[in-house]
């Protein structure tokens, strides 16, 4: 793997000191490693972090017949996120260098269409939605467990604690659940390699919308953030999740910003929005993210109305498209949602806190008080964040590339505020942030987003509840439930403290100057 990265680069700069070039082959050895560690999870038999798919009828087998312990899984698992956070700091620290075309992005995605999902069972919950939906069911109103009485060779599959539960997601995520069901159905393997091949093309394609939307000197954070990022990788693209599918939807939509930069683009944009907010429903923060945008960049010497005149037309765009989709899926798609809006998981800082208030005051009231708190936090954060950060977009960038480049921006913001904020929170919704990073400025924001993940990631391996043997889960579980809450309790301090501290300033080490020996990002 190291060797294919490094013959995928631009040659290296010529720079007085060889320590840009030593911490890039450290680097590009450090991501090996760690993809290395994640297929190997992917590509043995079912295990803690697998679930069994079997039989696998056209689709992808084992390819590596090794029977992986749970406490073997646990700590392949461990070892690359952590492995993998460092290549991550080293690459968005060094300012590396674009890759060079899609050979690289192309080798990691035939692997991942190689691998079965892991790090949760959502995939077979995605399918089994899809399966209730192409079988003439409301998937927002039937569970799996009562699908055909519990005979449906998908739906009886779909492990503990979903079984019960309708979908969550929406129309658009559950057409696509639909399509894969219908392309590879009946058998559960075929059906979840389908889904695995959209999620894998939403990937590649993000890629292409980020350096479609930033100018060339940042598809260098594009690849780092995005690409040879094995957080992403790992707990979004191997896993399979809808989150990878929504961030691509987004990012493709403020690409159409720079590709059509005029009244169509704007519509199309806004449709597009649309099909990520019906994807998933918290991705309608791209909306606000690029109306924001449209009024940060605006002439400010110019008239209000125009830029009113270009809000309206995208949000009409966004509001055709998601009416339409919530008109085709019926009055029940948001209902599993609101039944589960105040769920609390174990490893964010909310749960002990609502241990706490309930013996006192009830379970539903203290769930209340956290869901409050909560949207408090979240404001706070995006305001302090906000004032805190500074964009990578330069005042003699095109200006649709400075729209694009203040949307994903204001992306990243208010997603990594929620993120940290949200009371019910797991891996992959940080997706979304890491797509939209690339368009900061590098600096303190990478290494909190950074932390945040890998708090995440290590708090929810192997990430089934089923598989594991009493020691394992006794030190996962207890991770994830007494160490994991107070990191995150950590990471917020210093997400205020910092964006209090640089905020005051102005300025910060998001928006310093490259270090001397940084090596120049590509012009093409």
């Amino acid at each position: 793997m190291a060797a294919g990265l490094s013959a995928a680069r631009h040659d290296p700069p010529t720079v007085a000191s060889d320590g840009p070039v030593r911490t890039d082959a450290v680097r590009r050895l450090l991501l090996g490693a760690s993809v290395a560690l994640l297929l190997v999870v992917g590509l043995a038999r079912p295990n803690a972090a697998q679930p069994d798919l079997s039989p696998r009828g056209w689709a992808p087998g084992t390819l590596l017949p090794l029977e992986l312990s749970p406490a073997l899984v646990t700590v392949l698992l461990w070892a690359a996120y952590l492995v993998g956070a460092a290549a991550v700091v080293l690459g968005l620290r060094s300012g590396t260098k674009a890759l060079r075309g899609w050979r690289v992005p192309g080798a990691l995605a035939v692997a991942a269409l190689l691998t079965a999902p892991f790090g949760s069972a959502d995939h077979v919950s995605y399918v089994a939605y899809g399966r209730i939906l192409a079988t003439g069911g409301n998937p927002w109103v039937e569970s799996p467990t009562d699908w055909m009485n519990g005979a449906d060779p998908v739906t009886s599959r779909v492990e503990a604690p979903w079984t019960e539960e309708p979908s969550v997601y929406g129309p658009f995520a559950t057409l696509l659940h639909g399509l894969s069901a219908l392309v590879g159905g009946p058998q559960l393997r075929q059906e979840v390699w389908v889904w695995q091949l959209l999620v894998v093309l939403s990937w590649l394609g993000a890629r292409w919308a980020l350096r479609s939307a930033l100018p060339a000197r940042l598809h260098g954070r594009v690849d780092a953030a995005w690409t040879l990022n094995p957080l992403v990788l790992g707990a979004g693209v191997l896993g399979a999740h809808v989150d990878v599918v929504a961030a691509a939807l987004l990012v493709a939509a403020v690409a159409l910003l720079v590709r059509l930069p005029g009244p169509v683009g704007l519509a199309c944009a806004g449709g597009v929005l649309g099909l990520a907010a019906s994807t998933k429903v918290t991705y309608g923060v791209g909306l606000l993210a690029v109306v924001a945008a449209l009024w940060l960049v605006r002439d400010r010497s110019a008239p209000v109305a125009p830029v009113l005149g270009r809000v309206a037309v995208l949000v009409g765009g966004f509001v055709v498209v998601a009416g339409l989709l919530q008109l085709w899926g019926g009055s029940h798609v948001y209902d599993q949602l609101l039944r589960s809006r105040q769920a609390v998981s174990l490893a964010t800082p909310w749960r002990p806190l609502l241990e706490a208030m309930r013996p006192s005051i009830g379970n539903a009231d203290a769930r209340t008080l956290v869901s409050a708190g909560a949207a408090v936090l979240a404001v706070l954060l995006a305001v302090l964040l906000g004032r805190a950060t500074r964009g990578a977009v330069r005042s003699s960038d095109p200006a649709p590339q400075r729209l694009a480049a203040t949307a994903l921006r204001w992306t990243a913001v208010l997603s990594l505020a929620y993120s940290l904020a949200a009371p019910y929170s797991l891996p992959w919704y940080d997706v979304l942030v890491w797509a939209a990073l690339p368009a900061l400025a590098a600096g303190w924001v990478d290494r909190l987003a950074l932390a945040r993940l890998l708090l995440m990631c290590l708090a929810y391996v192997p990430g089934r509840v089923l598989g594991m043997t009493p020691g394992v889960e006794s030190v996962t579980l207890g991770f994830r439930r007494e160490v994991a809450p107070w990191l995150a309790l950590l990471v917020w301090l210093a997400a205020v403290g910092v964006s209090v501290a640089v905020g005051r300033r102005g300025s910060g080490p998001s928006s310093a100057p490259p270090r001397a020996g940084t090596p120049p990002t590509p012009t093409r």
